[in-house]
């Protein structure tokens, strides 16, 4: 019998892919910035795993190479990979793995951009490029003709997904899509027997549609972690009152009620430069071995979901990381980073 499985976050991890974000992209005056938190995640992750860091071009491998020569960029565990990228956002372009008797499947999905709003074509062809060059060691590789991003599917590892309905059959990525379909390829190339799907949920300035990773997160198989909105004043309370209302009706493997565990959110973001509200929220932290990475905003909820994503982790280091530079590009320490497990 097959034991086919999309591993959930917390199952042990061989290394954890990084995009170094580029001059010339869309980062403008926050490239720096944004450079240091991928080396911040990059010095927690590396003593715990091995760092597989994409650089795109000449420039981010000299600033790269200055960084370890420097000591700041750790090179113990941490490998290079000189391969086109258009932005950094590994957890929509890299591979999502599968197991299935003790061998690795790098599954990869087209990647249009979140819908053809970004160019999109050196990302969707990044995952074949580490393959053909052996960055992710044994395994095989498929491709799928659909459009999907690891950002927009959460598994408990026991064949369960948990999706939003706006995101993958919300018109944008897959024309005609329906839930059928989208069930259909997620059993077929992820091996998912069950989908829990969402219709309420929503950050302002999410540029996903709505992507899973932002707004509920499986912590175990029978526990969700999803983000919450306690300002009646605040756009985001209907949505996220709503979305809770639908978690609280799903069921998990045993027919159980799940454990549910909300998050705060932080005070509004806003972009320095033209003032629009940033998709700043909790949900989108990252395990690894040993340890979570926490996003932080200088803001006095970010102890409070420190401490609750710790409640659900005890047996990990809880590690908060500034992300503000990368809220400023509608992004996050997951959409960041993609995790490749062991088989």
């Amino acid at each position: 019998m097959s034991d086919r499985l999309l591993p959930p976050e917390w199952a042990p991890q061989s290394a954890t892919l990084l995009v170094w974000p580029r001059a010339g992209g869309d980062w403008g005056n926050g490239l720096a910035a944004a450079r240091n938190v991928i080396q911040a995640m990059a010095v927690v992750l590396a003593p715990r795993q091995e760092v597989l860091i994409v650089a795109a071009d000449a420039e981010a491998a000299d600033d790269i190479a200055a960084r370890q020569r420097a000591g700041s960029l750790p090179t113990e565990h941490t490998r290079i990979a000189r391969v086109p990228a258009d932005d950094i956002w590994a957890r929509d372009t890299g591979p999502i793995t599968l197991v299935e008797d003790n061998r690795r499947t790098f599954v990869d999905f087209r990647f249009d951009g979140w819908g053809g709003r970004f160019d999109a074509a050196n990302d969707d062809a990044l995952t074949a490029a580490l393959y053909d060059a052996g960055h992710f060691g044994d395994g095989e590789y498929a491709h799928s003709q659909t459009v999907l991003e690891g950002g927009s599917i959460e598994s408990d590892g026991r064949g369960t997904i948990l999706t939003t309905e706006r995101c993958l059959v919300g018109g944008r990525r897959n024309a005609g899509f329906t839930r059928q379909d989208a069930e259909a390829v997620l059993a077929e190339t992820l091996g998912a027997t069950r989908v829990h799907w969402l219709t309420h949920g929503d950050l302002i300035g999410d540029d996903t549609d709505g992507h899973i990773d932002t707004l509920a997160r499986f912590v175990a198989p029978d526990t969700i972690i999803h983000q919450g909105c306690a300002d009646p004043g605040d756009a985001h309370h209907a949505e996220l009152t709503a979305m809770a209302g639908e978690l609280s009706a799903l069921r998990d493997v045993h027919g159980e009620p799940y454990t549910l565990v909300e998050l705060p959110l932080p005070a509004p973001q806003y972009d320095p430069a033209d003032g629009h509200r940033l998709p700043a929220g909790y949900a989108n932290f990252l395990i690894a071995n040993g340890c979570v990475l926490v996003p932080a905003f200088d803001d006095p909820a970010d102890a409070e979901a420190a401490a609750i994503i710790g409640h659900c982790f005890p047996d990990r280091e809880i590690i908060p990381i500034d992300s503000r530079a990368l809220i400023r590009q509608h992004g996050g320490l997951h959409c960041a980073a993609m995790q490749i497990p062991y088989a």
